[in-house]
């Protein structure tokens, strides 16, 4: 029996936890830790954080905000000056009770969010309108004690970015938060080629202490949603409990208007979900550490490895380029990089060479392409970027494949039923409805979109008149 080259993967279809499970761990994304719920980010899931990561921080600067650092820990005292906030968090803090013997005064919190932090340093700063717009980012790990967890979905420490900042008006906040919104829709969908919808949370789904949250939802193969990322109207709450006030233009004394917005780790997960196939990762071209992996056919022969590491040298200048010249079986290499998700790869032996020529295979869709070495920079770069459109072409039309319409609450569990995925129905805006639908469907609301559609003129759960179209979805 011949020795597989890779470890199976568990398919799709079969069990898609596991193989998600499967994916993260034999394509080398992360390790798991001996604290439950922790995972250990290896290099290759490390590097495709930072490139989201470098991508997202440049617009970040690009709209006028700076970078800052708050510290780790919380006061229980500072926490529990805004009450919807601190309620919303209590069963998800982790609590530092003792400094070496000594058990402390009082409780500190590992944050899990540091709007409280950023309330109390802006209290500090902030006098006139003059100091204002106050446009401060953080790039930082947080801690949340999770129930269950899975790799980049839900860990008990994450890295994310979180905004914080503070305008003179309602106007200018509102504006900030939906402009970030945009901001990561850019990036999911032109970077991590995911389509993204784009909504307001209700009442019942927004973030604990906020005036409005927006968010962008994904959805996965498995036709689960996904939460990419929030951005949150803070209003003035958070300034009247930690007195953050300004002398307005008129000599008044005001409370400033805040937002906040974050990006997390999770939408690693999300590019696994909305990409991976049987064979493992695929990863967009303009996010992947390595976008063209080069393996020698041969490499034994004379002149081949020299062609080959001379063929990088040249390649490197315009993209992201590795070579595999270990003493490893071609077939071995193949299925490791296909596992990895690596966009391109390029083989070359003697008869190549003789050829002037060199194959391309595509990670997608596995097509083979053999192209002249004149001119292979541009053939590169023109397969990458259909590559990068492909993918979010195949993502959105799985997207709308997995989209239903419900009119009644029958119809919407027999779609649910059927076929996963979101479901557009009318809601009469009452949270009743809302836990009703989640009771008996386990589907949440995700979002009411931007983009309103009228379907109905009925409440799917109750009947009543209807006040919004909203995006319903079991989720991760």
């Amino acid at each position: 029996m011949s020795k597989k080259f890779v470890e199976r993967i568990t398919g799709m279809d079969e069990d898609f936890a596991q193989w998600y499970t499967d994916v993260v761990t034999k394509a080398e994304l992360v390790d798991y830790s001996s604290v439950r719920g922790s995972m250990i980010i290896r290099p290759y899931g490390y590097a495709l954080w930072e490139n989201i990561r470098n991508e997202l921080d440049r617009r970040i600067k690009e709209t006028g905000h700076e970078n800052v650092y708050m510290p780790l820990f919380i006061p229980e005292s500072l926490l529990q000056k805004e009450k919807d906030h601190i309620e919303g968090f209590a069963p998800e803090v982790a609590w530092v009770t003792h400094g070496g013997d000594e058990k402390l005064g009082e409780r500190l919190v590992v944050r899990p969010t540091s709007e409280v932090l950023f309330g109390e340093h802006y209290k500090n700063i902030i006098h006139s309108y003059r100091d204002l717009p106050k446009l401060y980012n953080q790039w930082a790990n947080v801690v949340r004690w999770e129930k269950t967890t899975r790799p980049f979905l839900r860990t008990l420490e994450f890295l994310w970015q979180e905004g914080h900042t503070c305008h003179e008006t309602e106007e200018l906040a509102q504006e900030e938060t939906v402009k970030m919104l945009e901001v990561y829709a850019e990036i999911c969908e032109k970077f991590l080629a995911i389509p993204v919808v784009k909504g307001q949370k209700t009442e019942k789904e927004k973030f604990a202490g906020a005036k409005h949250t927006y968010t962008i939802e994904s959805l996965m193969h498995d036709g689960k949603a996904l939460q990419s990322a929030t951005s949150h109207h803070l209003g003035d709450g958070f300034a009247k409990a930690f007195g953050i006030q300004f002398l307005d233009r008129e000599g008044k004394q005001q409370y400033v208007q805040q937002t906040s917005w974050g990006f997390t780790t999770r939408i690693i997960g999300a590019m696994i979900m909305v990409h991976g196939d049987d064979r493992g990762l695929v990863v967009p071209p303009r996010i992947a550490p390595t976008q063209l992996m080069i393996v020698p056919i041969a490499q034994h022969k004379e002149g081949v490895l020299d062609f080959a590491y001379d063929l990088k040298e040249r390649l490197d200048a315009q993209f992201r380029v590795g070579i595999d010249a270990s003493d490893k079986k071609p077939g071995w290499k193949f299925n490791e990089y296909e596992m990895k998700g690596i966009p391109l790869r390029l083989e070359a032996g003697p008869r190549d060479i003789e050829q002037n020529q060199v194959v391309l295979v595509r990670r997608d869709t596995g097509e083979k392409l053999t192209v002249s070495v004149d001119g292979l920079e541009a053939t590169i770069a023109s397969v990458l970027e259909d590559i990068q459109a492909s993918l979010l072409e195949k993502a959105r039309q799985h997207r709308e494949e997995k989209t239903s319409v419900a009119v009644t609450f029958d119809e919407f569990k027999t779609q649910l039923e059927e076929k996963a995925g979101f479901i557009k129905a009318m809601w009469c805006g009452e949270q009743s409805c809302e836990d009703k639908i989640k009771e008996e469907t386990s589907a949440t609301s995700r979002c009411m979109p931007f983009e309103q559609e009228s379907l109905a003129d009925e409440c799917v759960c109750c009947g009543s008149k209807a006040k919004h179209m909203v995006y319903w979805a079991k989720a991760y």
